[in-house]
This record gives structure tokens, C-alpha cells and sequence, in this order.
């Protein structure tokens, strides 16, 4: 029997439950893949490469090129595949037609459908970088498309082209974005293309380049998807919109540029987007720091929703956008260009893990994994006030669970330095909730370093990576006090009887 006031909790959890289980319908975000760039030195074998992708559950991702080797290992994965043309056999692709079907027989049709190639991006960045072929670019694609349909896929694979954020002279303010006037009529034929295929406009976001190319205009924080202090907001003047990233800026002046020439309903596809773990002397922004920061933080931005977290106002012209962190390995190999293009990896030339990511998201209850980023450690800023640093330790020992024992008097990390003990329960509820999204911030007192601040027997969270007591399935809050306490509206986990549970799932069956 179920008492009377238990009875009317459990139908106010069955109530909520299948209230934000329809909800949920209505706010799904996009999807997070990755590119894989095979300029590398000791490259892992396809099978080795497999076998990275399902550990870190990627299931979306973009090739340059029609690498057989890796296609044949992607087989009966489930994984969706990019397909890319490069640059290089473009021209011969655009002025044959039977170029074109034999590319596509020999590239995508021989592993359809053991192998879910879903797009072929034929180029990068074509008009930008290689403008000499700006008139082969659209017909390379209707070729393509072409044989498509003649072999049947044309309903499963999608053909588009990547273009980089320099096709827009002018990216801000987003609402008189338009694209570069000289290549209006290839621009006209080719959202003509997309739209009479219901295929997607691909877009290269380099937001660390978009960063270092504005000169100090725009904040670091506003490139990393950090929150922006009152005198720092990014606002269009023209529609009063507030910008809290330039990822969604960038995307946002892409879909006006597409609305200036009179096409709508083209959804945008971010095929590349990233940031740089190491840079040249004068590419201080360039650094492991900030890439964990960014890849992250774009993550969680992608997949908690499609649009309301993008700007202050329902008329932006987002839609659901999905996004492909560039990239898997650093390209040692790459010739040209500054160091940092050869360094965007998530792991290093030759294979070994740069930094983590968690590409789950920070709404999944999947967290088989609960690993923090190896050698990676969240810790106080010696310049933050003391009373902040107060309540960030105060936070994070208290509502956010961290395991704080070492630092009682007694114990190996014990210290009367404020900054010594808050840089320790920083790091171990930034490790513990790391798999959950916990992100390292505590009210702008703590950064992310890969200098190990343990000593003697003190060992912090980050010299093993991971955190055995961290809790399972648990949405923790995400930042310390400012944006993971209670007064943020983190609901606290409230335990429900099994009662309630069957309670709940006869409320689901009868109004779903």
C-alpha cells in the first residue's frame, strides 16, 4: 500500500517525469563527431583507429579522403562516415561525368551499405583557397550527385562542399553578414544544389583562427564558451541579440549570408571547428589549457540543445547545428602555415592521448568511463580573493561532492594555505564530475594547468586521470558555486521508491 502522502510524491515524480520526457522531444541538440587527417607521421593502423572511436563512443566522422583501408575497418560499426573529394581531384571530377560515377563506384558505393557513409564533401574550402577552380567546384558536384542516383544511394548520401569563414568579408555583426560579392553566381548554383537536394552547407568554423584574426576585439572568453562579465557582452545592434560564443556568431552570419541571397531552410553543418594545443612563440592562446577548455565546453554546447542556449531571443536564425571537432591526431606532417595548424589533436602523432574529451555530453547518465584528463589538474588562482576562494572550497567539499579528506588536518594535503587546499578539492570534483561535465571554473577562481601541483605523499586527482569514487550517472553541477550550486537550478537527485517507479511508468503508458 502506498501511504497517502507518499502517493501524491510519486505522482508528482510520475507527473515531472513524463512532462521533461516529452520536453525532451522538442530540445534535443545536435551531434559531436571528429575528422581524422592522415598527414602524420606514425599513424595508427585503421583497426587501432576503430578502436579509438568506440572508446571515446564517437559515432560520427569526417575523412578527407576515400581512405579504403579505413572505410573497409569502419564496416558494420554503425558509425557515419564523411566522405571527402580532395582538392586535388576536383578538376578531373568536374569536367567528366564518367570520372565522377567511376569515383563514386570505386569510393562509396563498393561499402554501402556495410560502411554508413552519409556525405561526400567534395573539395575544402575550394574558393578560398584554390579560386582557379571556382567553375568546376558546383558541376564536380552534380556529377557526383548524378551517379548517386543512378547507383541508387542518392536517398543516403548527401553531397556538399566545406567552406571556410573567409568567404564572409565582414562575419560581424551576423545580420549583415553576407558572402564576398565575386563569387555570388558559384554561391547562387551551389545553395541552389543544396536546397534542390535537401543537403546540408558545410562550414569550416576555425574559431581559434576567427579569435587571433579579430586582434583583441573579441575576448578570449567569448572564443571558448566561457560566461562574459556585463561590460564584455557581444550584442548584434541591429537585432539586440546577445551573442554568448563566437561559434554561434559565426554560424549565425553563415545563415544570414545564405538568407541575403534569397534561400532558406538550408541547415548549417560545422565540418570542422577546434582549437590548437600548442602554438609558435606568438601564439600564446594556442595551449592545452584552452583546448580542453574549448572542445569541451563546444560539446555540451551542441548537445544540451539546438537553439535557446545560442542567443538571448527565440528569432535567431539557428537551427539544430552539429559539429565535427577538428581533429583526431596532430598532423605533424602538414607543411606551411603556423605550428599551431599542426597541433588541433586530440591525440598525438603517434597515437598517444593529448588531452580528454567527453563526448557523451553532460546530460548522458553513460559514464562508463569517469576518467578526467591525464596530467591535467583544475587549481586556485593565486590572484582570486580569499572569501571566493572560501566558497569555491566551501562548494566544492559540500554540494559538490568532492572527497575533501586528504585536506583535514592530519591528512597528507593538509595545509593552512587557502590556495593549497582549494586547488586540491578543485581538482578532485573536477576529476569526479569530469565524465558528468563538470568543467573547471569556481566563480572565475580556478584554471585549468598541466603543471602537477602534487608534493610528497599529496597526490592530486589529475596524476592518475581519473577518480575511483566518482559517481555514477549523476548529473553534477558544472562549475562551482556560480553555475553548479542550487541556486542555479541543478535539481538535487531525489530518491524514488520502487513504488513510485511503477507508479510512474502506468502515468507514461496512459498520456504518452
Amino acid at each position: 500500500m502506498i501511504f497517502p502522502k507518499l502517493r501524491r510524491r510519486c505522482f508528482l515524480v510520475a507527473f515531472i517525469f513524463v512532462y521533461v520526457t516529452n520536453l525532451a522531444d522538442f530540445s534535443a541538440g545536435g551531434y559531436i563527431g571528429v575528422s581524422i587527417g592522415t598527414d602524420v607521421s606514425n599513424i595508427p593502423t585503421p583497426l587501432e583507429i576503430v578502436s579509438i572511436l568506440r572508446s571515446k563512443k564517437i559515432r560520427h566522422v569526417r575523412l578527407f579522403d576515400a581512405d579504403h583501408k579505413l572505410l573497409a575497418a569502419l564496416s558494420k560499426t554503425g558509425i557515419e562516415v564523411i566522405v571527402g573529394l580532395p582538392n586535388k581531384n576536383l578538376l578531373k571530377i568536374g569536367e567528366s561525368r564518367t570520372a565522377a560515377a567511376d569515383w563514386i563506384n570505386q569510393n562509396v558505393a563498393a561499402f554501402i551499405p556495410d560502411t554508413n557513409i552519409t556525405f561526400i564533401a567534395v573539395g575544402s574550402e575550394v574558393l578560398t583557397t584554390i579560386p582557379n577552380a571556382a567553375l568546376v567546384l558546383v558541376p564536380a558536384m552534380q556529377f557526383l550527385r548524378s551517379a548517386l542516383v543512378a547507383a541508387n544511394l542518392d536517398s543516403r548520401v548527401k553531397v556538399s562542399s566545406p567552406s571556410s569563414m573567409d568567404m564572409i568579408p565582414v562575419s560581424f555583426p551576423p545580420s549583415t553578414a553576407t558572402f564576398n560579392s565575386s563569387w555570388n553566381s558559384v554561391m547562387i548554383q551551389m545553395l541552389r544544389f543544396l536546397k534542390n537536394t535537401n543537403s546540408s552547407f558545410m562550414l569550416n568554423a576555425n574559431t581559434y583562427r576567427g579569435y587571433t584574426q579579430a586582434a583583441g576585439i573579441f575576448p578570449l572568453e567569448y572564443a571558448l564558451f566561457r560566461p562574459l562579465s556585463p561590460e564584455k557582452q557581444i550584442v548584434d545592434p541591429n537585432t539586440g541579440l546577445h551573442y554568448k560564443n563566437m561559434f554561434d556568431g559565426m554560424v549565425d552570419a553563415v545563415s544570414y549570408s545564405i538568407e541575403a541571397l534569397n534561400f532558406t531552410g538550408i541547415p548549417v553543418l560545422v565540418t570542422e571547428t577546434g582549437w590548437p594545443s600548442h602554438g609558435d612563440e606568438n601564439e600564446p592562446d594556442a595551449n592545452i589549457d584552452n583546448a580542453i577548455i574549448y572542445n569541451n565546453n563546444l560539446i555540451n554546447h551542441i548537445l544540451s540543445n539546438s537553439g535557446e542556449n545560442r542567443t538571448n531571443s527565440s528569432t535567431s536564425v539557428l537551427d539544430t547545428v552539429n559539429a565535427y571537432i577538428h581533429e583526431l591526431f596532430n598532423e605533424d606532417l602538414l607543411t606551411g602555415g603556423p605550428v599551431s595548424d599542426k597541433n588541433y589533436g586530440l591525440f598525438s602523432s603517434n597515437g598517444s592521448i593529448m588531452y580528454n574529451v567527453n563526448f557523451i555530453g553532460v546530460y548522458s547518465t553513460d559514464n562508463s568511463s569517469n576518467e578526467g584528463p591525464i596530467g591535467v589538474f583544475c587549481v586556485a588562482n593565486a590572484t582570486a580573493d580569499s572569501t571566493a576562494l572560501l566558497d569555491g572550497l566551501n562548494w566544492a567539499c559540500g554540494p559538490g561532492s568532492a572527497n575533501c579528506d586528504a585536506i583535514q588536518p592530519g591528512q597528507p594535503c593538509y595545509s593552512s594555505d587557502i590556495i593549497s587546499v582549494a586547488s586540491y578539492a578543485y581538482d578532485e570534483y573536477y576529476h569526479r564530475s569530469h565524465a558528468a561535465g563538470g568543467t573547471c571554473d569556481f566563480g572565475h577562481t580556478a584554471f585549468l594547468t598541466t603543471v602537477d601541483p602534487s608534493h610528497g605523499s599529496c597526490v592530486f586527482a589529475g596524476s592518475s586521470g581519473s577518480n575511483k569514487s566518482a559517481g555514477q550517472g549523476t548529473l553534477v553541477g558544472a562549475s562551482g558555486p556560480e553555475s553548479g550550486g542550487p541556486e542555479s537550478g541543478v535539481l538535487p537527485v531525489v530518491v524514488v521508491p520502487t513504488t513510485c517507479l511503477l507508479v510512474t511508468m502506468l502515468l507514461f503508458v496512459v498520456l504518452v
